[in-house]
């Protein structure tokens, strides 16, 4: 499935470090794939929505291709790709100007070929009008009129999207992530945990297909991947970061634009699935990743991942470990899971449906000043009345005779109250003071 199965796909594909994933972030306008100098970065499938003179489509990058390569992660990407290839309106086959054409390409323009699907060949890495003559040996691919484009420095990518475009509809205004249509509501969930918990397996678990590459590799996941599931009156947009490692310990560039993209998303997100390794238990690196959610001020659901692998242990004991390690989190809902065999896997979209509408949830100024009516502060602070300024998180304005911000105690003290009155759960609540 794609963002959005309506929208046409355009499907980018070459051999390693052609500069596919520059060309698609030049395309859809952000950093969403992970770009560096390293071959072979990307190796998962991209998903990012572009759009050209009022045509939207979905772009899908994906990794690099190497056709007879017997070693795990290329043939996975192979598997990976062809999944896209049926999708695709129009492909993009993207290919080094400034070098000779490789039996690899060779190769590839092979595998394209049968497939009898609109297709570009696009010249990368052509920036000046010298490189241009480069142009004519690329013919002997047999794939048509090749493209120069330079992706870095985005020369020629009105040609090519003109032309790519062309057959396309125009579209209609977007809903907004999070936002109500009408007809369908959509929550953007971001899966994040250490390397090697299983967030691809439960990728793959949640939308019913083997969608992230998924091996014994810790972090196979470099990016991230995200997916589409319709249930009900309700789109669940799944995006799997990769496996976050203390900023301090990712030494790799790669690794950490992985941080980076997987906080970003996080910050997307309406809601944040954070997967716990049942048998490893709750470590200190969990603790920090959970704190990038909360930070955030995102809706959270502890998923112990593995659960049936966990031997004799009890959820009522491993529950409480994880409330003593993850103290603010006690908000957040725990679900005991088995991604590889898709056990707890309603339960988590019953649960996000749930914490989505208490991150949403508004209460009247009215309500809030007969429910402060009823509370007893300790200390000597006194809250005059109450407001709810935004939702997602739920945040309040207490206006009290003081110009300072109360004491922790008393917050949290007020907050318990808020969830105890209004529910909220799983979501965090943000309170904010002023002087009368």
């Amino acid at each position: 499935m794609t963002a959005d199965e309506t929208l046409p796909v355009v499907v980018i594909v070459g051999r390693p470090n052609v500069g596919k994933s520059t060309l698609f972030n030049a395309i859809i306008g952000n950093r969403r794939s992970i770009v560096g100098d390293e071959p072979g970065i990307t190796r998962d499938r991209i998903y990012g929505e572009g759009e050209y003179r009022g045509k939207r489509f979905v772009m899908i990058d994906t990794g690099g291709i190497i056709p007879h390569d017997d070693a795990l992660i290329p043939s996975e990407i192979l598997k990976q790709a062809r999944v896209a290839l049926d999708l695709a309106a129009h492909i993009l086959f993207v290919i080094d100007g400034r070098t000779e054409i490789t039996s690899s390409d060779r190769d590839l323009a092979m595998l394209l070929r049968p497939l009898n699907k609109p297709l570009t060949l696009v010249v990368n890495k052509i920036d000046t009008p010298k490189k241009e003559d480069l142009i004519h040996d690329f013919y002997s691919l047999g794939l048509g009129d090749p493209m120069p484009v330079s992706a870095e420095h985005r020369l020629g990518l009105d040609d090519l999207l003109a032309q790519v475009t062309e057959p396309f509809p125009l579209s209609e205004t977007p809903v907004q992530e999070g936002e109500e249509d009408g007809k369908e509501r959509r929550i953007k969930v971001a899966i994040i945990g250490r390397p090697n918990v299983g967030k691809s397996t439960l990728l793959n678990a949640l939308v019913g297909s083997e969608r992230a590459i998924v091996s014994p590799v810790a972090g196979t996941t470099r990016d991230s991947v995200d997916e589409t599931v319709h249930d009900g009156n309700t789109a669940y947009r799944f995006v799997d970061t990769a496996g976050i490692r203390r900023k301090g310990k990712t030494t790799e560039m790669t690794e950490k634009m992985g941080v980076v993209m997987a906080r970003r998303n996080i910050r997307m997100a309406n809601v944040v699935l954070l997967l716990i390794d049942a048998v490893e238990g709750v470590l200190g690196a969990d603790a920090t990743i959970a704190g990038y959610a909360h930070e955030e001020g995102r809706a959270v659901i502890l998923v112990v991942n593995k659960w049936d692998i966990a031997g004799d242990k009890g959820k009522r004991a491993f529950t409480e470990s994880i409330r003593d390690e993850l103290k603010f989190l006690d908000y957040a809902p725990v679900i005991f899971a088995s991604a590889k065999n898709a056990e707890g896997i309603r339960r988590i979209f019953s649960t996000i449906r749930q914490c989505y509408e208490a991150a949403s949830k508004r209460v009247t100024t009215g309500e809030l000043n007969r429910f402060v009516e009823t509370i007893k502060f300790d200390g000597d602070v006194k809250v005059y009345y109450m407001t709810q300024a935004t939702i997602r998180p739920p945040t309040f304005i207490v206006f009290t005779d003081k110009a300072r911000d109360m004491h922790f105690s008393t917050e949290r003290f007020l907050t318990n109250r808020l969830r105890e009155r209004f529910g909220f759960d799983g979501t965090p609540i943000v309170i904010k003071t002023k002087r009368r």
